[in-house]
């Protein structure tokens, strides 16, 4: 078998052993005569793996019992809707911070809750630059740069831009925001479990899981029980994250494979050393591959400044598109794929998740200094 050296932003790479594991188990699930897809959601078979992954989550981030962890199904679009739905009162307003495309779709979708449910939001901060086609970001907020209403519901963040490659809290200039007494909700779907953070500083945060935790069609949601409690009245049942807490992620029939995925992903990092060996690793290959971006400055042009760097999606351009092109084409024939960046900003994007292998981005920088030398 020849694997892809898969770079693509996902649905992205899943680790070799965890789906190793799965073809192992696919047809006869633990001596079961089943597959875990044809059990039933409610039976004892399925429960001890959906148990083992929620126990995982909390176990990988020292999750504190003030929060609780949910599986949902809708991906992370449905939760900019259902971040409001539960959080904004009528009455209330909610701030959100911009240093990207999915920030922006976030708050759009805010702005349909908040005229449904009579309530508000604003933008606390945007490092956006220009307008239309031509807007661009490059950085996260610098501090004090976020002005945050003391009054806010919650306030709202976008830990890593997949498309812009922006991201909080890789150096210090890049920390993520103080909101003081104001909850802060997190969108963290492309950088969830690449290093530990302090779960206590969010109120909630939500990851899609097709970047570092499984296979699409899962959410892992991470709430504050207080404030989910909280709730307003009048929310549709499966829009309630109380509902769902209320009920193990067990309300309404889960995506039980992806699951089970996210069970074995997270088995496996724990297996290798846990977050402090994934952040150890993911570090490493983003110094290799900037390293080798800076060391042609003259070729290669990172658009984001250094202190938001992510680790996670690293972008750069050529000194043109006809390049680029011929980048991508190349990297393809050396069994490289998923390097073309997104179709609204263009150029190249590295997808790093927790999957991709040192060797493979040390395969990258091979092909890139051998690009420069011969383009």
């Amino acid at each position: 078998m020849n694997r892809a050296i898969n770079f693509n932003a996902g649905p992205a790479a899943l680790p070799l052993p965890a789906l190793e594991r799965a073809a192992h188990e696919l047809v006869d699930f633990a001596g079961t005569g089943m597959s875990v897809m044809e059990h039933s959601h409610r039976g004892k078979d399925y429960e001890k793996v959906h148990n083992e992954a929620l126990a995982l989550v909390r176990e990988l981030l020292a999750i504190p019992d003030s929060h609780t962890v949910l599986f949902l199904q809708g991906g992370a679009s449905q939760q900019f809707a259902m971040v409001p739905m539960n959080l904004l009162a009528r009455g209330r307003s909610a701030d959100y911070v911009l240093t990207g495309a999915w920030g922006e779709k976030a708050f759009a979708e805010a702005q349909t809750v908040a005229a449904l449910v009579g309530g508000s939001v604003r933008v606390a901060a945007s490092t956006g630059e220009g307008d239309g086609k031509e807007k661009a970001y490059r950085r996260v907020p610098r501090a004090g740069e976020v002005k945050v209403d003391p009054y806010a519901a919650y306030v709202h963040l976008t830990s890593n831009e997949t498309i812009h490659g922006v991201e909080f809290g890789v150096t210090p200039e890049g920390a993520f925001p103080d909101a003081g007494k104001i909850p802060i909700v997190c969108d963290m779907s492309s950088d969830f479990l690449w290093r530990k953070f302090d779960v206590a500083r969010f109120g909630l945060a939500y990851a899609g899981a097709q970047k570092n935790v499984g296979p699409s069609g899962i959410v892992v949601v991470i709430a504050r029980k207080d404030l989910i409690a909280a709730a307003p009245a009048g929310i549709p049942k499966i829009f309630q994250y109380k509902t769902h807490a209320d009920n193990n992620s067990l309300y309404n029939t889960p995506p039980t494979f992806s699951v089970y995925m996210v069970r074995n992903v997270l088995d496996w990092l724990k297996s290798q050393g846990g977050l402090a060996w994934m952040e150890a690793e993911n570090r490493k290959k983003a110094e290799r591959l900037y390293g080798a971006i800076d060391a042609h400055a003259d070729f290669f042009r990172c658009p984001v400044e250094k202190a938001s760097r992510s680790v996670m999606n690293v972008v750069f351009r050529l000194p043109s598109e006809a390049l680029e092109e011929r980048f991508v084409a190349e990297a393809k024939k050396q069994n490289m794929i998923g390097l073309k960046g997104h179709r609204s900003v263009g150029g190249i994007r590295v997808s790093t998740y927790n999957a991709v292998s040192l060797a493979w981005i040390d395969t990258l920088v091979a092909f890139m200094n051998e690009f420069v030398r011969t383009a």
